[in-house]
């Protein structure tokens, strides 16, 4: 799964989310910061309140919060998200001895992004042209 520092570097550099079932995501309270939860159509979805979507935690009473809007969450992008978000620049993605390596193309050339983790990788590829 991506890091939390570089969900909130893409968020801080302007990658858009339009949430939809299935997508992770984290809470930005310090009380909540270890939970990922998912968009659900059973529990959590995407309700526009005054303009703005809000993600509704339904039928979870364990719960005393039942909303939280999208700048209190930090989308944690699958690696096919980041993969899509890269779109005709992706060229590969290569097992390393320690993670994995995106290729890009740029038009100063073909750019290797390497980490542990492929969705690290996919988003420091993102994040060199963002």
């Amino acid at each position: 799964m991506i890091s939390v520092d570089l969900a909130r570097r893409l968020m801080a550099e302007g990658v858009l989310w339009q949430p939809e079932p299935g997508d992770r995501f984290m809470i930005d309270q310090p009380t909540l910061l270890d939970d990922v939860f998912w968009i659900s159509e059973l529990t959590i979805d995407v309700h526009t309140y005054q303009g703005q979507p809000i993600l509704g935690f339904n039928g979870t009473t364990e719960w005393a919060l039942d909303s939280v809007t999208l700048d209190k969450a930090i989308w944690l992008p699958r690696e096919d998200q980041l993969r899509d978000l890269l779109g005709h620049r992706f060229l590969a993605l290569t097992p390393r001895e320690r993670g994995w390596c995106v290729t890009i193309a740029t038009p100063d050339g073909d750019r290797l992004f390497s980490a542990e983790d492929a969705e690290d990788a996919y988003a420091l590829a993102l994040l060199s042209f963002t």
